[in-house]
């Protein structure tokens, strides 16, 4: 067992102890788990922060297909140790996850689903573990296309994937299928298409889910257009490009009222657009990513291909418009866009390599040094958007601690005695995410010592504040550095 004394909860400032299990815990280098075995180990907390675990809806880890890149394995183990303990993958997998049965055992990736014994992408990774005998530590949620096979040319149809939802036949699912439902719709790496748009809300609309979209579509260009492209001699993408798709989906919310969440938004004018929809009650909610509110375009002439993403890297106005839009409420949450590539893929050079960087191991540190460092945030602020936001928009209700004391505390106890959080005995659990905070941690970003497959992050070498330090899912202590 471990003991966390004197831990202080996120949103009270309430002390309390932390009694966690310790069996099967993933230590992050394997001493302490060697030194103590299941034996009781006691900390002193004082100065650590327990909150509810992170979640990001949006995050590629590239399994069925691109094993090579991540996969489920090395996806989950990166979540855990930033802290996360939910995560929604997003569907451009190889075969794309879009329902459909795969009918070409020749296909790209369709071997491993169908060696499997499951013929479509979504029954594969619902039972991923089972199937290849592991225990992932993070609870994962699934994303189906907009389009048959992510083509952009025929939306999807519900009946394929009408019995993934929760709450359908659920009386007639296994453990796993219950554990892992298609929470939400995109085609994300592209927008959806002009030609499906309608055919696509009218999906989101019959099924309740959400309509993740990625804003921003272009045939031509690799970075931001401006002085930087102009400087590498590399064709530039207008910032009006993202405009375009978020002004587009912002009339179809009006027209029909269903709930479209746009994806690492980067520009001042698209904060606008979205900050005046809301202003209007339109059903509109929108995130960003950590590179967005860190680093402007002028990270092109330091970083390379490290910094190429979709959006891409913004003007420094844009990058300071993003902060400022997290800080006025505009942005509901933080999102990493989690995307490896092998070094190798992004040294191809701006105009062939990949876009896109991983981030789940460092993103609650740059958040934190850039957001709370800088006086933008509060600590609690940046809780709510990498917790309590993304698990709402997944679906999820997110842990509360103070609820979870006030059902475990004796009646006997002291008025004034410190209450104890004791996840060690029986009770209801299976919901309970946290996650244990160094607010204070200042640390260095080493992308060879992350648990991802790849290393292709601008962020190798940055000197961070804020770490997680434990993550805990139900009962189990799936990650520890302390």
């Amino acid at each position: 067992m471990l003991t966390l004394r004197n831990i202080k909860v996120w949103d009270t400032d309430e002390i309390i102890d932390l009694k966690v299990p310790t069996d099967g815990t993933l230590f992050e280098d394997g001493a302490r788990d060697a030194e103590g075995g299941n034996g009781d180990i006691e900390i002193d907390a004082t100065g650590l922060t327990l909150a509810p675990g992170f979640a990001d809806p949006h995050v590629h880890f590239r399994d069925p297909g691109q094993t090579y890149k991540e996969s489920m394995v090395s996806g989950c183990a990166a979540a855990a140790s930033g802290g996360y303990t939910d995560v929604l993958i997003m569907p451009n997998t190889v075969p794309a996850m879009d329902g459909e049965m795969i009918d070409d055992p020749d296909a790209p990736g369709a071997k491993e689903v169908l060696d499997s014994g499951y013929d479509t992408v979504i029954d594969y990774l619902q039972h991923y573990e089972a199937i290849h005998g592991v225990s992932l530590p993070v609870r994962y949620d699934l994303c189906v296309c907009a389009s048959k096979g992510r083509a952009g040319r025929e939306a999807t149809e519900f009946k394929h994937w009408r019995r993934y939802m929760p709450g359908v036949d659920d009386e007639s699912k296994d453990d796993a299928q219950l554990a892992h439902p298609v929470t939400a719709i995109s085609d994300d790496g592209s927008a959806v298409t002009p030609g499906i748009l309608d055919d696509v809300l009218e999906l989101a609309r019959e099924s309740g889910l959400c309509l993740i979209e990625h804003c921003e579509h272009h045939d031509t260009g690799a970075v931001n257009e401006g002085p930087v492209s102009r400087e590498l001699g590399v064709p530039g993408i207008p910032e009006d490009t993202e405009l375009k798709v978020v002004a587009r989906d912002i009339a179809k919310a009006r027209e029909t009222g269903v709930h479209v969440h746009f994806q690492h938004v980067s520009t001042a004018i698209s904060f606008d657009a979205i900050r005046a929809a809301k202003a209007e009650g339109l059903p509109i909610t929108c995130e960003t990513a950590p590179h967005y509110l860190a680093l402007s375009d002028e990270a092109l002439l330091k970083y390379g291909t490290l910094a190429k993403m979709n959006p891409p890297l913004r003007s420094e106005a844009d990058r300071k418009a993003t902060i400022a839009a997290i800080a006025d409420g505009t942005v509901d949450l933080l999102a990493t866009d989690h995307a490896p590539h092998t070094m190798e893929e992004k040294a191809r050079g701006f105009l062939e390599a990949p876009n896109g960087i991983i981030g789940l191991e460092c993103a609650y540190g740059v958040c934190h040094a850039k957001l709370v460092d800088g006086g933008f945030i509060s600590e609690k602020r940046l809780i709510e958007l990498m917790s309590i936001e993304p698990m709402r928009l997944m679906g999820h209700e997110p842990t509360d601690i103070t609820a979870l004391l006030d059902r475990e505390t004796d009646a006997s106890r002291e008025p004034d005695a410190k209450r104890v959080l004791d996840l060690t005995q029986p009770g209801e659990a299976d919901g309970i995410g946290l996650v244990v905070l160094d607010t204070a941690a200042a640390w260095t970003v080493d992308p060879e010592a992350f648990h991802s497959k790849a290393r292709n992050t601008p962020f190798g070498g940055w000197r961070v504040t804020g770490r997680p330090m434990a993550t805990i899912i139900g009962r189990n202590l799936t990650f520890s550095r302390l």
